[in-house]
């Protein structure tokens, strides 16, 4: 084993000094100098002292060289197998300081593969994976579940080999005298003497009462406990979005109109082309896509929707960055179709279909959660027949979509059955007035109704 001796130098008079006086017998290789421009060559020496340390020593050392102090510092190395690793927090993103770890997905003793996630934090946005840096054995884990963690805080000890950390099991088996018991005799030796009822505590040592529990506030919500019930924290997710949500309810006046879409002819386009459209772009065609379509030319012939309120000042939006409200098991993400003016109806059902898929696993970014200008939400997946959505905040409206339900309708003065759905705009009264709002919902049943429109911008 040896330990690497780095020394900084500024004169290459000084270095000859230093090599001359250093022992012969001691020198395995050559001695690292570095930080000098004068130095055209690099050579370097290691010095054998014994087993080497995992940890760093820094000292100011003024050497053989009297006049001219320098620093030198030791840095361990090790070429045997159970060389520890540590596995820590990685970035979670700009607007992310910190997070919760919410559980441990392997146990202390399991073989893990690098990159293979180990843990789980959770934000208030997304869950971000903790990821062996390297293949091993978990030693032991550092951190507890439930704990407060930033970026860089240690989650657990990675041993590179078996030798560092050994399975459970495996330690069971090497170890079967561990589980012996011993001879009665050696346990009456081993227990300490009860203690003698003579001996009394110090005088000088009163019992002080306990303190009260703390009162709860009258102002605090109180449940008187019950059978059958369970308290359970919640997690970030879903205090970030009670949060957002009762904030949009106290900054924004919100108003929500409705109109109702006849889904005939949309319907009809799908059933015709969806066969052909899967062919050729190897993605379905659902109803989204002329829904997204729709709202991106309603949103750019009333620009004052896609528009915000910032301060004293309204900012508009020359681009549409259309949210899509997506439910998970852990919560309601909204991912970012960007740009969604420039996108046909393969690469609107391409994007969203990708972003779907990373919000159920849980592998989206907040990057692609980030931004966005307008929300639609389509509750009908679930079975909604009609709702009133709350705005996403700092956006100034959002679109509820709801369940396709036949219904008779007066259609050329006969009543007939069509599929009919529920739109509904919520959008924020400071900034849009009820006629832009009630045009805006109107632009979107004409265009889904007749989806020619599109074609000829109208």
């Amino acid at each position: 084993m040896a330990t690497l001796l780095a020394v900084r130098l500024s004169r290459s008079s000084r270095l000859k000094h230093l090599v001359a006086n250093i022992p012969r017998s001691n020198i395995l290789s050559t001695l690292l100098v570095a930080g000098n421009e004068q130095f055209r060559s690099i050579t370097s020496y290691a010095i054998l002292d014994g087993p080497a340390s995992r940890k760093d020593i820094r000292v100011s050392y003024n050497g053989l060289y009297k006049s001219f102090p320098y620093q030198a510092w030791a840095r361990s190395f090790a070429s045997d197998k159970s060389e520890l690793v540590e596995a820590v927090v990685p970035f979670m993103g700009e607007s992310v300081s910190d997070g919760t770890l919410a559980t441990f997905l392997k146990k202390p003793g399991d073989r893990v593969e690098m990159d293979e996630a180990i843990a789980q934090v959770e934000t208030d946005k997304v869950t971000v994976d903790v990821n062996s840096p390297q293949a091993g054995y978990i030693e032991k884990f550092i951190a507890k579940e439930g704990d407060t963690v930033v970026p860089g805080t240690k989650v657990a000890v990675i041993s590179m080999s078996a030798d560092g950390a050994t399975p459970k099991e495996e330690k069971k088996k090497s170890s079967p005298q561990s589980s012996q018991q011993l001879p009665d005799a050696d346990v009456k030796k081993a227990q300490p003497p009860p203690a003698t009822p003579t001996e009394e505590a110090p005088k000088d040592k009163v019992a002080t009462p306990t303190a009260p529990p703390p009162k709860a506030s009258p102002l605090e919500l109180q449940l008187p406990p019950k059978d059958r019930e369970r308290r359970v924290p919640m997690t970030r997710l879903r205090k970030r979005v009670a949060t957002r949500l009762k904030d949009s309810q106290n900054t924004f006046a919100l108003l929500t109109t409705f109109n109702e879409v006849d889904m005939t002819n949309l319907m009809q386009l799908r059933t015709e082309y969806k066969d052909a459209f899967l062919e050729k772009h190897g993605v379905k065609l659902g109803f989204m896509s002329g829904f997204i379509k729709g709202t991106v030319s309603a949103l750019q012939h009333q620009p004052i929707v896609n528009a915000v309120i910032d301060g004293d000042d309204i900012i508009y939006r020359d681009y549409v960055d259309i949210s899509i409200a997506v439910g998970t098991p852990k919560g309601l993400v909204v991912p970012v179709i960007r740009n969604a003016e420039k996108m046909n109806f393969a690469e609107i059902e391409k994007t969203m279909s990708a972003l779907a898929k990373k919000a159920n696993i849980g592998s989206i970014s907040i990057d692609e959660m980030a931004g966005g200008t307008f929300t639609i939400s389509n509750g009908g997946v679930y079975g909604s027949l009609l709702s009133t959505p709350i705005i996403n905040p700092p956006q100034s409206a959002i679109l509820g979509m709801h369940s396709i339900q036949n219904r008779p309708v007066c259609v050329g003065g006969n009543i007939v059955a069509r599929p009919m759905m529920y739109i509904a705009l919520t959008y924020d009264h400071r900034l849009i007035d009820g006629r832009e709002a009630v045009y805006f919902l109107r632009h979107i049943k004409d265009v889904v109704e007749d989806p020619r429109r599109l074609l000829l911008d109208i």
